[in-house]
């Protein structure tokens, strides 16, 4: 693969602790989709959201080359294999700005694997060149979410009746 001065590539999968980040493939969101249940999903994945994301990435395509790293990838629990979740960008950077979304299972939940799962995405993100700032955008009636992303690093930046806004600088 040729070198991309916008981007550093990392390898296809995020390590932490206790989870692998593996960027989705077509066949994952095939199998969501035809509801082929697989033997390493835990038993309620995937959530109503993530099949919301295969839906999306069923019709838009799965990001390809250094854009993929800011696409949707699998949360799997190291230890079981599991896959619990989700957690990725809505894209590469534009005008150096970047959201995340996640989402962990309700049988995975406060384990810290969501928070887990963000920090490892934006120390990925705010490595890179053209990454200014993370955004992520919650209910404001989600305390369990809130909690995630004010663990994670990220500050409060503004609430109206239907989200608020999380934001997190680069050093760069």
């Amino acid at each position: 693969m040729p070198s991309n001065p916008q981007y550093r590539v990392p390898s296809p999968e995020l390590n932490t602790d206790r989870l692998i980040l593996r960027l989705i493939t077509a066949e994952d969101i095939a199998a969501v989709m035809e509801d082929r249940r697989q033997p390493s999903w835990a038993p309620d994945f995937p959530s109503p959201g993530d099949r919301e994301i295969a839906g999306l990435l069923s019709r838009i395509g799965v990001p390809a080359g250094a854009g993929a790293h800011f696409g949707h990838r699998l949360v799997l629990e190291r230890e079981s294999e599991l896959v619990i979740g989700g957690v990725g960008f809505f894209g590469p950077p534009e005008n150096g700005r970047v959201e995340i979304g996640y989402g962990i299972v309700e049988s995975w939940r406060c384990r810290g694997y969501a928070t887990e799962a963000v920090v490892a995405m934006l120390q990925f993100a705010l490595t890179q060149p053209r990454v200014t700032e993370v955004i992520a955008t919650t209910d404001p009636g989600n305390t369990a979410s809130l909690r995630v992303l004010e663990k994670s690093g990220l500050s409060y930046q503004s609430r109206d009746d239907s989200e608020v806004v999380y934001l997190i600088n680069s050093p760069h």
